[in-house]
């Protein structure tokens, strides 16, 4: 028979107890047991909901306290010597260190996994690495779930994929350590052998992209290895298709393979043709990235081709890939429109549907007719409803010019006419946008939202703030100030609350990383901007200094990738859609005297194809969609962007493209490494590589900040140099900012005395 699977449920709680529970500890207001508590009891309120929905087969492992690669550098002793780790068994402390650092030692580097807005923890090597089990979680977790009856299936990162996502801080090559890790796997897989597990999942989605030679012997050397213990693999790929990679794969000693047939859907004809007769097939036909409900007829289909061929013994029926992407429960949207929510699938309902294809594959089209049939309604709702389309949106689409997408001049020209209207000194200093959101600034928000406070004592409370915000920065002495954000909630949704063809959540939280959880907006339709959204707190903040204040946009990169996005349309056309909407906020800020205007685009590289025959296409419409909605201002008004969490070695032609006068980037956790992009690409426009970690709770010394900016000048001319945070700050509290951005603005003074 068919069975229901599944690759990993949300680790946050339905609300979002986790954060809650892990920010306290992290006060100091509860206690370590306290927090494993909210782990146990999150962990067997997801098995259960599992249960509930009739799968088969369970993950356990899935659940994580901050990041799964994290969790595997704990499993496997991967811990750097500036931890001072004792050997024996990683405590909460020095886990936490790693990911966030403390007053004494710094973090470890934080990235994107693959395409996702999900952060990982980058794991350190070197040559005299060593590998040793020191984590106990993942058999205390397995045994937690056989205790209540899980049927369950442990999840392990697998070690070609974690190698290849890790950095040799010695320039050695990570793969040199594979026949090191490979006997720590091993002893793993023996462990939960020993504890009655049959089935383990090792996710190698590195399958799916480019991969040199070295790197094909790796995974089959690992597969080899790994087939020897005993237990049975599913061995489990995602976000993109097996392609050229489709033949080492199939060769591979797995027990079941897991393919993604949301994002390649394409690849499934070539897999059935050359699957090994005797393997099992789980199929990825429920969205595990997106929350629109699964066409189930058009599911079933695909499961029913895949089914005739190898037999229903030989498939299983899952998510595309672990639903960590996907909100927990639609259940808790209480607020939701009755048509949207409709349309919508979070990581509880797509259980659902999991249950009910295999129900349809083992039982026949007869026992799902009812689910068959509102699914059908559901699709044809969505694909007809008036709310979808906007004849304005569509006009203004077809009347693009050439011109609209360049700036009036070369950015030489601009820079010398920048330089004449701002007055900067050498290494100017500004932030990043937003300022710490303190209980105050946030309950005032929820109140206004709820109703309990009129418009007139909201905006007195913001405008209070911002006046605070400015007058701190002026007292700072820096170069060009930020309004603060006070009203805005996420740099996203802020966005997406006020653009027609948008709609938002109560509930929809992801994790992005740790316990920053984020609530992405729906783009459900063509997108518009009916009125300013900025314009006034900037105008205001603008009107209380001379200084000049940057206006603070969100791109349509970012926009499209930190949003639920539309699936009935090419990305490329839902974001220039919303490119212009961005294009006419910046023209309203400069018109109201705004004269810098920040566009972050954190998302242009984990946008990026997982496969580079992709790229040029996606980089195409990306550049294109950036300078549509900032090529309309004049030479004087100067354009940043900000990128964080980036690797922009293999794009760096395509970030000069975006033609910003300036952008900002982290470069505190890597030590400048990031640097090296922009060095050897010998990029033109100016940049502010990010000098203080603001993901960190620790507080950067000036000595440090000016060490980091020297290795700056070192690789870049000075005249380029900016001096900012690494990212906004609304995170950290003002005991923290306050003293980090004096130390940053005495720093950029004294490179100022020392380099000219």
């Amino acid at each position: 028979m068919v069975l229901a699977t599944n690759l990993g449920f949300p680790r946050i709680g339905a609300r979002r107890e986790l954060k809650k529970a892990t920010e306290s500890y992290w006060k100091g207001e509860i206690t370590e047991a306290e927090l494993v508590k909210v782990g146990t009891d999150i962990r067997r309120t997801n098995w259960q909901i599992q249960k509930d929905a009739g799968l088969d087969m369970i993950p356990v492992n899935d659940f994580s306290f901050y990041d799964q690669v994290l969790d595997m550098s704990a499993l496997l002793g991967v811990i750097p010597s500036r931890y001072n780790f004792n050997g024996e068994k990683v405590d909460l402390p020095t886990y936490f260190a790693m990911a966030r650092g403390n007053d004494s030692v710094t973090a470890m580097e934080m990235t994107k996994w693959f395409d996702t807005n999900y952060h990982y923890i980058v794991p350190e090597f070197d040559t005299d690495t060593t590998f040793k089990i020191s984590s106990d979680k993942i058999f205390d977790e397995t045994s937690e779930a056989q205790a209540l009856g899980v049927t369950v299936r442990p999840v392990l990162v697998g070690p070609v994929t974690y190698l290849t996502l890790g950095k040799a801080k010695d320039g050695s090559n990570p793969l040199d350590l594979l026949p090191k890790i490979l006997p720590v796997y091993a002893e793993i897989l023996a462990r939960l052998k020993s504890m009655g597990v049959e089935w383990v999942q090792i996710d190698e989605p590195i399958l799916v992209m480019d991969l040199s030679n070295e790197q094909k012997s790796a995974v089959q050397t690992s597969c080899d290895a790994l087939a020897q213990n005993g237990v049975k693999i599913c061995l489990t790929t995602y976000f993109c298709g097996l392609r050229d990679n489709e033949s080492l794969t199939l060769s591979l000693p797995f027990d079941a393979l897991h393919v993604d047939l949301k994002r390649a859907p394409e690849q499934l004809d070539s897999i059935l043709k050359h699957f090994p007769k005797d393997k099992i097939l789980s199929l990825g036909l429920v969205d595990g990235r997106n929350i629109w409900k699964a066409n189930l007829r058009q599911a079933l289909k695909i499961a029913q081709q895949a089914s005739d061929k190898l037999g229903l013994a030989n498939i299983w029926i899952a998510p595309s890939c672990s639903m960590i992407h996907c909100p927990n429960d639609l259940d808790f949207e209480s607020r939701m429109d009755d048509q949207l929510k409709s349309w919508l699938a979070y990581a509880k309902q797509k259980l659902g549907e999991v249950h009910s294809l295999t129900l349809g594959l083992n039982s026949g089209e007869a026992a799902i007719e009812s689910d068959l049939s509102l699914s059908d309604i559901v699709a044809k709702d969505r694909a007809t409803s008036s709310r979808i389309h906007n004849d304005g949106v569509k006009q203004r689409m077809t009347s693009l010019e050439p011109t609209m997408f360049t700036r009036k001049s070369e950015f030489s020209h601009r820079r010398s006419a920048q330089h004449t209207a701002l007055s900067l000194p050498s290494f100017p200093t500004t932030s990043i946008g937003s300022f710490p959101q303190t209980k105050e600034i946030r309950e005032t928000r929820a109140s206004f939202k709820k109703g309990t406070i009129d418009l007139a004592a909201y905006e007195q409370t913001m405008r209070q703030e911002i006046e605070r915000v400015i007058r701190f920065q002026e007292d700072l002495d820096m170069d060009v100030l930020v309004h603060g954000e006070p009203e805005r909630n996420d740099m996203v949704e802020y966005f997406g609350e006020q653009l027609q063809g948008y709609t938002f959540s109560q509930n929809g939280w992801v994790q992005s990383y740790g316990s920053r959880y984020v609530k992405p907006p729906i783009i459900f339709g063509d997108v518009s901007r009916p009125t300013p959204m900025t314009v006034e707190w900037s105008a205001y903040a603008q009107s209380l200094t001379t200084r000049p204040v940057k206006g603070m946009l969100t791109g349509p990169i970012t926009m499209l990738f930190w949003s639920f996005v539309r699936d009935d349309q090419p990305r490329s056309e839902t974001c220039k859609q919303i490119a212009l909407a961005i294009r006419d906020e910046v023209r309203d800020l400069e018109a109201a005297g705004i004269k810098v205007i920040q566009i972050d685009e954190p998302a242009i590289r984990e946008g990026l194809p997982l496969r580079r025959a992709d790229w040029n296409d996606y980089l195409d419409w990306a550049v294109d969609s950036f300078r549509l909605s900032a090529s309309c201002v004049a030479d004087e008004t100067q354009i940043h962007t900000h990128m964080c969490y980036s690797e922009f070695n293999d794009i760096i032609d395509s970030i000069a493209d975006l033609d910003a006068d300036a952008i900002s980037i982290e470069t505190s956790r890597s030590q400048m490494e990031l640097l090296e992009a922009f060095v050897n690409f010998d990029y033109p426009n100016e940049i502010g590589p990010g000098v203080y970690d603001i993901h960190s709770p620790r507080i950067p010394t000036q000595e440090e900040m000016v060490i980091l900016l020297e290795k700056a000048a070192t690789v870049l001319d000075p005249s380029q140099i900016w001096v900012n945070p690494d990212c906004g700050l609304k995170t950290r509290g003002w005991a923290e900012v306050e003293p980090a951005l004096r130390h940053m603005v005495d720093a950029a003074k004294t490179l100022r005395k020392r380099v000219g």
